[in-house]
């Protein structure tokens, strides 16, 4: 596993997630901590490493 930091698009505060290095490219949907609304996550690992992250807000 591995811990990212980065900010939330709907409220713009410093969250952080644990995302599974063991899936090479990985696209899901998850609630922000703080403020309960929708990300969509995009993330890439190569040999253990995060190559690509991004994360879209959702219109509710």
């Amino acid at each position: 596993m591995y811990e990212h930091f980065f900010q939330c698009p709907h409220c713009w505060e410093e969250i952080s997630m644990l995302l599974d290095t063991s899936v090479r490219k990985q696209k899901y949907i998850e609630d922000c901590e703080i403020c309960c609304n929708p990300l969509e996550l995009e993330v890439s690992f190569e040999d253990g490493e995060l190559v690509g992250f991004s994360v879209n807000n959702l219109e509710q």
